[in-house]
């Protein structure tokens, strides 16, 4: 691979000028001549911004086809890209700040002081007006060349969390985003006629990476839509081709009672990640529209590293077979392969697979064997066929709706609440998001800690996919003779909770 994962790019937009690129729900599409103009508009603004190769720029912003310009722009003046998640709250915020260190920043909003050293700022808001548009109206002359960048290089950083609650910057080289979106487009049988119907945020792998890179180095097509909207999904499916979901996607639509066969039967693929599919789904959704949904398995670090097959049997609760070019094993805790059909650590490595983490070299080579392979946390097991299945995680992250969410940080914030002895935070598999967020409590009064309580005092202080959807009180945590929570038998005794009773948060409060 000689060429930039931007010049490949830019070859495909060159060669389908005209055709449409992003749909929007008002009519209005926009081309790859446009989306390319655009994106040449903006890397003139980072250019007389003085951002030079390696700078860092944080993406703070809802999802708009100027913040995929500015992602784009990143990759061809070679500054490193850096987007949050848009519920993380300016309390939140000062970290990521304070250790990417970008020379520039762009939000919802102008962030005043955070104790951060001046960084340059522009406004990006929902409908894509702001200060970062005004500039483009100026920019004297339209940027088009790009940087020069090996595969070596460091395109992005994905801020991801161990269960310590310490936020690590995942660095994706150039040669990781190209190999994997070259690898998933073949894999998925990615052609120019698809339309994708996309729905995903572009703060994190699965809609920012697989998605879009799959679109633009086909040729194909996407409706952008800002958010997933079930009703929204449902008219527009009859238009789209491929739908990348997770596993709330389903379970939303199969909710809805419009959903059947004449939906879907313009539909080639469904594909979900980012969270466990319930085999459950799997099994209701093949019911419904009598198609299979292809399952995969990624995470920040690594990109995709799974897939069921495109042509073949796509096995309910597993996530596939190695993509080419990655080598998977299940492991022991030394790293030592284990027979198939055993369950051990997931470990692998390849082309996809992350520079490290950032200004963190210790704790990038604690995740790394000596041969190279890196050590993902995730428990599996493969059977003789070499399909992976996913057992359950090494470390105790909560998946809610396909947002991962560290216990730690959850435990600290509520521990600092007035009446709160002790706390442990737990997920429970949840009928909506896949598993939901509960705090189990310990009260300093004896009397109960209510829900809404708890999360109207974290407001602001963590964004409301972190916050507990359920609150139990109990009088003594389980704790083993090292004085470690036993969360296992908390998951156990409240695994229930969202089946005996109704969930006290709604979609849309999240």
């Amino acid at each position: 691979m000689s060429e930039s994962l931007y010049d490949k790019l830019v070859q495909v937009a060159q060669a389908n000028p005209d055709k449409s690129c992003l749909l929007f729900e008002d009519s209005k599409s926009v081309s790859y001549a446009q989306l390319f103009d655009q994106v040449n508009c903006v890397a003139a603004v980072l250019h007389e911004c003085g951002i030079a190769v390696g700078d860092r720029v944080v993406a703070h912003c809802e999802k708009t086809q100027l913040t995929l310009s500015l992602y784009l722009a990143c990759l061809q003046v070679g500054a490193i890209y850096v987007p949050l998640n848009t519920a993380y709250t300016s309390n939140e915020l000062g970290y990521f700040l304070e250790n990417a260190k970008p020379k520039l920043y762009v939000g919802s909003s102008r962030i005043e002081s955070l104790g951060i050293p001046s960084i340059d700022q522009f406004t990006l808001k929902d409908d894509g007006s702001g200060s970062l548009d005004d500039a483009m109206q100026h920019v004297t002359s339209r940027r088009q060349s790009s940087a020069k960048r090996s595969h070596d290089d460091v395109a992005a950083i994905l801020y991801t969390s161990g269960t310590t609650g310490r936020s690590k910057g995942a660095m994706l080289t150039h040669g990781n985003l190209l190999s994997n979106a070259l690898t998933l487009n073949d894999v998925w049988g990615f052609r120019a006629d698809d339309v994708l119907l996309h729905a995903l945020p572009i703060y994190h792998v699965h809609g920012l990476f697989v998605a879009i890179h799959c679109v633009l180095l086909s040729g194909s097509s996407m409706i952008f839509q800002q958010r997933f909207d079930v009703q929204n999904a449902i008219r527009e499916l009859p238009n789209a081709t491929v739908l990348m979901g997770v596993p709330t996607f389903y379970t939303r639509l199969l909710a809805h009672p419009e959903f059947n066969q004449r939906v879907v039967s313009n539909m080639r693929l469904f594909i979900s990640g980012s969270a466990p599919l319930a085999e459950q789904t799997f099994r209701e959704f093949y019911e419904r529209s009598g198609m299979a949904i292809l399952e995969r398995y990624g995470m920040s670090e690594t990109l995709m590293n799974t897939s069921n097959p495109l042509n073949g049997e796509r096995k309910a609760g597993t996530v596939g077979f190695p993509l080419p070019g990655v080598s998977l094993r299940i492991a022991d805790e030394r790293g030592i392969e284990r027979p198939a059909g055993e369950v051990g650590g997931i470990e692998l490595t390849g082309p996809n697979v992350f520079k490290g983490y950032w200004e963190m070299p210790e704790k990038t080579a604690q995740e790394f064997r000596t041969d190279g392979y890196f050590v993902t946390g995730d428990m599996g097991v493969q059977d003789e066929d070499g399909r992976v299945s996913i057992v359950g995680r090494e470390k105790d992250i909560v998946i809610s709706g396909g947002l991962n969410v560290y216990p730690a940080e959850v435990e600290t914030a509520i521990g600092e609440l007035p009446g709160v002895a002790d706390v442990a935070v737990i997920g429970a598999p949840h009928p909506d998001f896949g598993e939901g967020v509960v705090a189990i409590v310990v009260s300093e009064t004896g009397k109960d800690v209510e829900t809404s309580d708890v999360r109207a005092q974290l407001k602001g202080v963590l964004a409301g996919f972190k916050q507990p959807q359920w609150v139990a009180t109990i009088g003594e945590l389980p704790r083993n003779a090292m004085g470690k929570v036993q969360k296992n038998s908390l998951r156990e005794q409240f695994r229930e909770v969202f089946t005996r009773t109704e969930s006290s948060v709604t979609p849309d409060s999240r």
